[in-house]
């Protein structure tokens, strides 16, 4: 588990650099005789490749705020864990640090399990561009077949603009793409305008007049407590409803669940599962 002790000394940037710097052990072969614990400040200002004065007068509390791209520096400089780069962004600058909306790597075994413990509601973790990357198996029945599906196929903004299966499904299926693309544009804001998040605005403006449409309409949104309709030829229309969760030292991942939102809308993700259960035994 990351855990990161803070200085005894007041809650400052200083305070912090001087205690994360005090942690560290030297290189082998550096000269080994010192007066203090740790690195000295030369150390991490050449690891972070800040010039000394620079690296001094930030532990002193003089200087100014660093930018984003110092604050980068230093972390892995310092050897930080996710939470130790965001204190230390909360003390630099009074805000978290940008969200990474680089590929994320496997999810955490404890976090699935707690996605399986949901038997009748749909769970997902999603990444801020909308990749789906871990599902239970009421998820794989009703949203999707995940576990078949390429990793471009599990982008919920793909399916949602390049799927007629998708749009079919869903009955309001413009306020449900309308809000994906509004969520969409807050994380994408939050991240700097990663290079991920780009490449995927251009491409699905290159292919889909509805994303245009909508994309042009610049809603943000990063309400995540409502209801979702879904009509499937089995069971017919049932509703969700949706509530979503930030996963905690997981940089931009969250967790969505779709609750069934009656007795009669667990009985038909009750039906679908056991659908999808019995397509998967004839195989």
């Amino acid at each position: 588990m990351n855990t990161v002790t803070l200085p005894d000394t007041a809650l400052s940037l200083g305070a912090f650099l001087r205690d994360r710097r005090a942690r560290l052990s030297p290189e082998p072969g550096a000269q080994t005789r010192r007066r203090t614990p740790g690195l000295r400040r030369e150390e991490v200002a050449a690891r972070a490749c800040v010039s000394l004065t620079w690296y001094t007068w930030l532990e002193q509390g003089r200087g100014g705020p660093p930018s984003d791209e110092v604050l980068e520096r230093l972390a892995r400089g310092l050897e930080l864990d996710a939470l130790g780069r965001e204190v230390l962004f909360l003390l630099a600058q009074q805000r978290p640090p940008p969200i990474k909306l680089a590929p994320s790597p496997p999810v955490a075994p404890a976090l699935q399990r707690v996605l399986d413990s949901f038997t009748t509601s749909p769970a997902i973790v999603k990444t801020p561009s909308w990749d789906i990357v871990a599902w239970n198996a009421a998820a794989s029945a009703v949203l999707g077949d995940y576990p078949a599906a390429s990793a471009n196929e599990r982008n919920v903004l793909r399916r949602l603009f390049g799927d007629p299966a998708m749009k079919a499904k869903l009955p309001h299926w413009e306020d449900d793409a309308r809000f994906a693309l509004s969520v969409f544009r807050v994380a994408v804001a939050r991240a700097g305008g990663g290079s991920e998040a780009i490449a995927l605005a251009a491409e699905l403006q290159a292919s889909s007049a509805d994303f245009r449409r909508l994309w042009a309409e610049n809603e943000v949104s990063s309400h995540w407590i409502g209801l979702k309709q879904l009509h499937h030829p089995a069971v017919g229309s049932f509703t969700l409803e949706t509530l979503a969760f930030a996963v905690d030292g997981a940089d931009g991942l969250s967790m969505v669940v779709f609750t069934p939102a009656s007795p009669a809308d667990v009985r038909a993700v009750e039906t679908l599962i056991a659908n999808k259960a019995a397509q998967a035994s004839d195989k």
